[in-house]
């Protein structure tokens, strides 16, 4: 057993999938030093008419979980992160434009993001969801802070347009939450708990 591992003690290898093609989420998923896979669950993330954010990221959690992608003795991760301002969902920027147009959008207020995680094993009927709320406050930034950051790390494809691992820290006067890492993508603790449930962590 490698180094890596040998917080885990003994155990097999299951087959466990992450639904996700997000790199940040797979990164998250590698601390905890289990093999996994990654597959593309081809979830259609398209909020439904008034849909509240919480309720939109548990959903496609869910769903992610429960894609036919995925083999269907597999134990599968799925996480979606929904960020609401003002009680409004704001997706990824996509673009330099509107990255800067949403960090001024969230200058000097506090946000919710809502990050939902499930795991699922269709064959032996078990699911389990966990919803996690972060509240982050942004300091209040000039025009020049956000073209600054925009260049030095370009988040265009996080929701909210900035990285908590990275220069994005640097945004913010607070930040309130249950699991640390859940505003990166993937909130671990529940991870973590769901797996010791089904003994593939330990």
């Amino acid at each position: 057993m490698s180094k890596k591992n040998e917080h885990l003690g003994p155990y097999t290898p299951k087959n466990l999938v992450l639904a996700s093609t997000s790199r940040y989420r797979a990164q998250l998923l590698n601390r905890l030093g289990y093999p996994f896979d990654r597959v593309d669950p081809a979830v259609d993330e398209t909020p439904q008419p008034a849909e509240e954010p919480a309720a939109l990221a548990l959903r496609l959690s869910i769903a992610k979980a429960l894609s036919t992608k995925t083999p269907s003795d597999a134990w599968v991760l799925g996480s979606d992160q929904v960020l609401a301002y003002r009680g409004k969902i704001l997706g990824k920027p996509g673009t330099r434009e509107r990255a800067i147009a949403q960090l001024a959008r969230c200058s000097g207020a506090t946000v919710n993001f809502y990050t939902g995680v499930c795991l699922s094993n269709r064959r032996l009927g078990f699911l389990e969801s966990h919803l996690v709320t972060t509240q982050v406050t942004f300091r209040t930034l000039t025009a020049e802070n956000i073209e600054h950051y925009v260049d030095q790390e370009p988040a265009f494809d996080c929701a909210g347009s900035f990285k908590v691992e990275g220069l994005g820290i640097s945004l913010f006067t607070e930040v309130s939450s249950s699991d640390p890492t859940a505003l990166e993508g993937l909130p671990l603790i529940s991870v973590c708990s769901m797996l010791r449930k089904t003994q593939l962590l330990r």
